[in-house]
């Protein structure tokens, strides 16, 4: 075994180019602007070290990725949700203010036993380390109280350029390992409020141990990334029966008290606020020759390539159709014909005598476009003349 809690199975080595793979692949995107948000709910492991495999976390996606994305910005802020204190990525930048790292979790007596309230950074790091030490049993509306003006707070002072959000699960009520008391929606307010920045945004996974609840909680935020309602009935699927009885999307708070009195997180947010005072106002960098991409990008030149040989899904995926875009598909009806391609019949012996025998009414036509399906459509407008 790596670790007591880091055993070594097999698939193991695939497993961790797939998590860091994918997160250091989707700060690359963020970083060309190919998206406004990248997931990779695979990653995440932030307890890793850098010669070390910790807390079920083999390799740490999420400082490779920040590293990915300080490539191109100045300031990159990261947020961690799950209810493990995130030791490993506040190590790794303990001691540089190019990240700050912001962390609300279960304290005391529960692993890894990091992240009080007086760690604050070091060296120049100092203040750029933010941590929230909870009790048992928070609630939606505790944590709304104290994720909300803490963050705010740190965008205010810090502006960063690009966010990085770890979305672990088991911070949901019901989990096999966590004790925290929150819902899904309690759990993707955050996403929620950190998307309205409108900043580049990496979606981490994380912890999570009710497998059931897991699933159901990153497909709900990757719902709420894309601004999209979806139904609280669970369609039929190869899983259907993991997700009784109810078969919900949503889960339901239970009954534990819930430790957080407002007085404790009052006065921890005091605490964090006279921190956060002591900061200069977003620190800059001193300007560097970019380094290479940590993942090659094809080069798909479209204007070159051949018309006869069909471009890769790759960059087939990197097209943006805008939502106002006219295309030809064959399954939108028949006779459907695009703008630039429509040519208009030519007139017959029959249609010139149709027109000639028209007396006095003179017909004029025009070739307009429909606005929702972007079809030209002939229209006749008759004139008729007393």
């Amino acid at each position: 075994n790596v670790g007591e809690d880091c055993p070594v199975f097999d698939g193991l080595y695939e497993f961790c180019q797939l998590s860091s793979g994918g997160s250091i692949a989707g700060a690359v995107k963020l970083n060309k602007q190919a998206c406004d948000i990248a997931v990779n709910w695979a990653g995440g492991l932030h307890h890793a070290k850098k010669s070390e495999a910790s807390g079920f976390c083999y390799v740490n996606d999420i400082v490779l990725a920040i590293l990915e994305l300080l490539k191109y910005h100045q300031r990159v802020l990261y947020i961690d949700i799950d209810i493990h204190h995130g030791d490993g990525v506040e190590e790794a930048f303990y001691t540089t203010d190019r990240v700050m790292t912001v962390s609300f979790h279960k304290y005391g007596e529960y692993f890894p036993g990091t992240g009080d309230l007086r760690d604050i950074g070091a060296g120049k790091g100092k203040y750029y380390a933010v941590n929230f030490p909870l009790r048992d049993g928070i609630d939606d509306e505790s944590y709304e109280s104290i994720f909300v003006p803490i963050l705010t707070k740190v965008m205010e002072t810090y502006q960063p350029s690009a966010v990085v959000l770890q979305c672990g699960a088991d911070s949901l009520s019901g989990d096999r390992l966590g004790c925290f008391n929150l819902t899904l929606k309690g759990h993707a307010k955050c996403v929620e409020f950190v998307k309205k920045y409108n900043l580049p945004l990496l979606l981490l996974g994380g912890g999570g141990y009710t497998i059931r609840n897991v699933a159901r909680c990153w497909t709900y935020e990757t719902a709420v990334a894309l601004s999209t309602d979806i139904a609280n009935e669970l369609p039929y699927n190869d899983y259907f029966e993991y997700f009784g009885p109810d078969f919900k999307l949503h889960i339901s708070p239970s009954n534990m008290a819930n430790q957080n009195t407002p007085e404790y997180l009052d006065k921890i947010k005091t605490r964090l606020f006279e921190n956060l005072r002591m900061l200069p106002h977003a620190p800059g960098v001193q300007s560097i020759a970019i380094p290479e991409d940590g993942v090659a990008e094809e080069s798909e030149d479209e204007d070159k390539a051949s018309p006869d040989e069909r471009i890769s899904i790759r960059a087939s995926d990197k097209r943006i159709a805008p939502d106002n875009e006219y295309s030809d598909s064959e399954d939108e009806g028949d006779g459907r014909r695009d703008e630039r391609s429509f040519k208009p019949k030519k007139k017959t012996k029959t249609d010139e005598a149709a027109n000639n025998g028209a007396g006095d009414d003179k017909k004029e036509t025009s070739i307009t476009k429909d606005d929702k399906t972007g079809t030209q459509v002939g229209q006749n407008e008759t004139r008729v003349e007393s």
